[in-house]
């Protein structure tokens, strides 16, 4: 049945991390906010099937390989037990809580939450259809419906071939499993099931993992990846991958790898993800979208309708929930009149493998590609005191730097903890500061954010622990 018109100045449309933060920032600034999300709760897929469980099972891989370094400096455990069912346990403790968390925010702002999915009816018009189906008005609307993993048609359908919302689930930990793709999805969750016990094969079609990187922090993390994986194939195609018998059988093929067959137990495929922009009734707007999908946004985040804003993954790359969070406030302050841009110098990526990467601001490639002068500071953690005292010297921190101002364009950083470090970086290259500035500012020994000013002061070709 259907229920009467409920009126609301500003309905979202998905709950994820563009989604409830947009949401909780309008209820903040005293607007009627209805929120709109098929889940019993916001948090959307980063809390529910993404980020956070990821980062649960990164957490259990973690623990292994430290218990495993120990031997490194004189302490032996037994070898690791693993419980799968308390494991999966305590992944879906940290999403039920967090999750559950943002419900009560959600209540205290007396935020309206409609549990279903949402559909255009017109520029002012929403249909919900969920437990009660029903219309919702809106002034205004702001598109946060996220992506969902892309598939290869060609693959077979089948509970063998995952993706990484079934990965995540800890369906089991297969004895042979194929990894289809080396960008971050794929080689975060190679690292959880290598160290989980699964004899993990990453295939990639480009000839380097993670393609958007820089190939200095790269050639940091790839020897390590390839000592935890069974093999790292690069330049390789997956032909044809088919079920066979209890497990799959893939035909390979690649620049140096003469075409072959190869026997897994299962596959994962993480070859990226597509804006979920279909289905949601944009035809009965003036809403656009791109070729790949990505509805098409101004400075403000609003569309060619203009009451309607979209943000997040569905208002195009990169695909990243802090970035989605920074557009919420973006699209909101336009909503209530208030000056705003998105205009970022610098939006931090993370990879959380072992060791993590991250970056901001320009890669040298970037640089390059720009045709910007620019000089690079590079300061090996083989050098780092810090580094040395956890027995992790596989690391780099790098900056890019403007060549006749000294402005700090980039920077990039692989060693543990660099996901906690890149901070600076990006307070750095957001607030325009120059190279002389982190080399001025007094960093805490000893430390790896040290390895930060070890680079500034590189720059000018005086360190106190390295030679270049």
């Amino acid at each position: 049945m259907s229920r009467p018109n409920n009126p609301s100045k500003v309905c979202v449309l998905g709950g994820g991390p563009a989604g409830y933060p947009a949401a909780f920032f309008a209820a903040d600034l005293g607007m009627d906010v209805t929120l709109i999300d098929r889940e019993a709760a916001p948090g959307g897929v980063c809390l529910y099937r993404g980020c956070i469980p990821s980062k649960t099972l990164l957490h259990a891989a973690k623990v292994i390989h430290e218990a495993r370094d120990g031997e490194k400096i004189g302490i032996h455990f037994p070898s690791p037990e693993l419980d799968l069912e308390k494991l999966r346990g305590f992944s879906r403790g940290v999403v039920n809580k967090l999750t559950g968390g943002l419900g009560v925010l959600a209540k205290k702002r007396k935020i309206r939450f409609l549990r279903g999915e949402g559909r255009i009816v017109d520029p002012h018009t929403l249909q919900v259809t969920g437990d009660i189906e029903q219309r919702v008005s809106f002034d205004h609307l702001i598109i946060a419906t996220g992506s969902s993993p892309r598939a290869i048609p060609s693959f077979p359908e089948s509970p063998f071939v995952w993706d990484s919302t079934a990965a995540l689930a800890l369906p089991e930990i297969p004895a042979r499993l194929l990894v289809v793709g080396a960008g971050y999805i794929g080689l975060e969750l190679a690292t959880v099931y290598a160290s989980l016990g699964s004899q993990v094969t990453i295939v990639e079609a480009s000839p380097r993992i993670l393609s958007g990187a820089d190939r200095d922090l790269v050639e940091q993390l790839e020897p390590r990846l390839r000592s935890l994986v069974h093999e790292l194939l690069l330049s390789v195609k997956v032909e044809q991958l088919s079920v066979h018998g209890d497990g799959l059988r893939a035909r390979l093929s690649g620049l140096d790898l003469e075409r072959t067959e190869r026997d897994f137990d299962r596959a994962l495929v993480a070859v990226g993800r597509k804006p979920v922009s279909e289905g949601i009734g944009l035809e009965n707007t003036a809403v656009e979208r791109d070729p790949q999908g990505f509805i098409k946004v101004d400075v403000q985040r609003r569309t060619a309708e203009p009451n309607i804003f979209a943000i997040g993954d569905v208002a195009g790359e990169p695909m990243l929930a802090h970035k989605a969070t920074y557009e919420a406030r973006i699209a909101v302050s336009a909503i209530a009149g208030q000056a705003s841009a998105y205009e970022p110098a610098a939006i931090p990526a993370v990879v959380f493998t072992d060791p993590e990467l991250a970056w901001c601001g320009l890669t040298e490639e970037e640089a390059r590609a720009r045709r910007i002068e620019h000089r690079v500071s590079k300061f090996p953690w083989a050098a780092s005191g810090r580094a040395a005292t956890m027995g992790r010297k596989d690391g780099l921190t790098k900056m890019i730097v403007e060549a006749n101002t000294g402005r700090v364009l980039g920077v990039g950083i692989c060693g543990a903890g660099a996901a906690e470090l890149i901070a600076e970086g990006v307070l750095a290259v957001e607030m325009g500061a120059l190279i002389d500035d982190l080399q001025m500012v007094i960093h805490a020994h000893p430390t790896l954010s040290e390895t930060m000013l070890e680079a500034a002061e590189l720059f000018h070709g005086s360190s106190a622990h390295y030679l270049g």
